[in-house]
């Protein structure tokens, strides 16, 4: 199964994958309003990968099928005050 992966010019980190180059005809109009002109990543033979860097492997192909497009957002950004304050010692009251 082979997918085109699309790079976002206008959100960091954020890629459009889909079933064939330059159509996006199962993509959501207003997904692509925010998403910004597409920009051409790569192309990617999923039935030859375990696995892929960002995303579960086995929801992309599921959303390729049913939907026709996957789209990969940046993981959240860490909260490390959050983090460090739940590793920091209580102090009793």
């Amino acid at each position: 199964m082979l997918c085109v992966v699309y790079k976002s010019p206008k959100k960091a980190d954020t890629y459009l994958f889909i079933e064939r180059r330059d159509d996006f005809s199962r993509v959501p109009g207003s997904l692509l309003d925010t998403f910004g002109s597409p920009q051409l990543a790569m192309i990617v033979n999923l039935a030859t990968k375990a696995r892929l860097a960002q995303a579960d492997i086995d929801k992309v192909r599921q959303a390729l099928r049913t939907q026709g497009y996957y789209l990969q957002l940046p993981p959240p950004p860490e909260n490390l005050l959050k983090a460090h304050l739940a590793s920091a010692p209580q102090s009793p009251s």
